[in-house]
């Protein structure tokens, strides 16, 4: 390749906070994207799609090798987020199966749940290298960019007021979309520095504790495995809490040591192992926390199970269908709550809204 930015570049990055910041004449808002985050590098017809990490892409998602090939300028690098529209929303498990290592598969998939390119960015175009630019000039830069492309690399929305910013950040969580990110307008392109804003959406959910994974470095809990009832009486594994210092993580051994199931075939989740590799839903319609890592193969994903006995708030930014997107975050034990309460029905569940209506915008 020859470009004046060349790969790998590590993403520039947002850090949390709790609130919107105010409008002072120099931000702008952004939906907050639920996908993989990816730089583009074209250079004619060779294209390379960087990972956050640094790791390529390219060979999972041919389909928008072709797209850049076709929409996007023949010199550039584009920064954005591969998402998977399915209907009106994002589906991040569809998105997730696209890593495979299987090149049939890869090609199968390819074509059965196509992938689009939602830019955000841009750090280079033709030999102009804009890393060093302010955003204000780079968004301006990357419409113009754009002007050709079609429906698989997509332009985000961008709003200076901050209103409108707030009612985005209500109404587009129904498409998938998981809060708002703020950019100031004199912000060059800072490789992985966490030097813009993101807000996103807190709730709370009481879970039952029905395992624990154990540390990586060593015999302490790591993860405490959650769980949630459907309406046909199973329970689901729908994520993990794991936000614990470690003297705490070396307590918890003890403090669920009376709730240990020593046949795994006694726990709710005793069959994982029998249906382990058939899918998220582990081939029988209920998820299950024992599948293979999808990064990494070598991962243990093995769990000591618990009694179903335990209760714990936890609280949340939002579900991908049936689970938690993320880590889940420890509020308090809930002894007061019996575990069969814990059910989704105490989920709340965003307003569907049309994806098309925002990519419009």
């Amino acid at each position: 390749m020859n470009l004046p930015v060349l790969p790998p570049v590590a993403p520039m990055l947002a850090k949390a906070v709790k609130t919107m910041p105010r409008q002072d004449g120099s931000l702008f808002y952004e939906p907050k994207w639920d996908g993989f985050r990816c730089v583009i590098f074209r250079d004619g017809d060779e294209v390379y799609l960087g990972s956050r990490n640094e790791r390529p892409f390219t060979r999972y998602f041919p389909e928008l090798v072709e797209a850049v090939r076709a929409e996007l300028p023949p010199r550039c690098v584009v920064d954005g987020e591969i998402v998977l529209i399915r209907g009106q929303s994002l589906d991040f498990d569809a998105l997730q199966q696209r890593i495979h290592p299987a090149a049939s598969r890869v090609r199968m998939l390819s074509e059965r749940t196509p992938a689009s390119f939602v830019a955000f960015d841009l750090l280079a175009v033709g030999d102009e290298d804009l890393t060093e630019a302010p955003f204000a000039e780079r968004r301006a830069r990357l419409e113009g960019a754009l002007a050709g492309a079609g429906r698989s690399i997509r332009l985000t929305p961008v709003t200076r007021d901050e209103d409108r910013a707030a009612e985005w950040f209500e109404m587009f969580e129904g498409a998938g979309l998981d809060g708002i990110v703020v950019k100031p307008g004199d912000l060059p392109y800072t490789p992985d520095k966490r030097v813009m804003f993101k807000v996103k959406h807190e709730r709370t959910a009481d879970c039952v504790v029905a395992g624990y994974r154990e540390h990586k470095t060593g015999p302490i809990v790591g993860s405490l495995l959650l769980g949630l009832y459907a309406p046909d009486g199973r329970l689901h594994h729908v994520g993990v809490a794991a936000s614990f210092p470690m003297k705490r993580r070396e307590e918890l051994v003890a403090e669920l040591a009376p709730y240990r199931v020593e046949r795994l075939g006694d726990h709710p989740w005793g069959h994982w192992a029998e249906v382990a590799g058939l899918g998220p839903g582990g081939g029988q319609g209920q998820r299950l926390p024992g599948a293979v890592s999808r990064w990494n193969a070598k991962k243990d994903l093995s769990f000591i199970p618990l009694r179903p006995e335990l209760v714990v708030e936890v609280a949340y930014d939002h579900m991908e269908g049936d689970r938690f997107r993320h880590t889940a975050q420890f509020r308090r034990w809930r002894p007061d709550r019996e575990p069969s309460s814990c059910t989704y029905e105490q989920l709340e569940r965003p307003v569907v809204f049309d994806l098309d209506d925002i990519l419009a915008r």
